[in-house]
């Protein structure tokens, strides 16, 4: 079983940072739960009314929809990373990913990110 990530980023349009964080939270991750294959979805936020969603997938990642072009500052940019190995504080040299099971080759790898968990 593979692991992808997709990273969806999208910077505001000027001050609109906090509206675009509750279009994610509001709109996109309610179109992406229950989808076959979401392990995990994890929003960050970042100066310069930047904002970062990474979603972890044992099947086809599903596109993240696109935000009101009123609360975006240039075009939406989208990522998807296929897992080469996981390793965590909790699980060092882990032989199997603490969600899914699988082993670390094809576990996902939240590049230099949070523990999966």
């Amino acid at each position: 079983m593979t692991t992808t990530a997709a990273m969806w980023e999208a910077r505001a349009a000027d001050g609109r940072g906090a509206e675009l964080s509750a279009w994610v939270r509001e709109v996109a991750l309610p179109a992406l739960r229950g989808s076959a294959g979401l392990v995990r979805a994890e929003l960050f936020g970042a100066p310069g009314d930047r904002v970062l969603l990474i979603t972890w997938w044992t099947a086809e990642p599903v596109p993240v929809p696109e935000p009101p072009a009123a609360l975006i500052g240039r075009p939406v940019h989208r990522w998807s990373f296929a897992s080469e190995h996981l390793e965590s504080s909790e699980h060092p040299e882990s032989s199997e990913h603490p969600e899914t099971g699988a082993g670390p080759e094809t576990c996902a790898n939240p590049a230099s990110g949070p523990d999966p968990e």
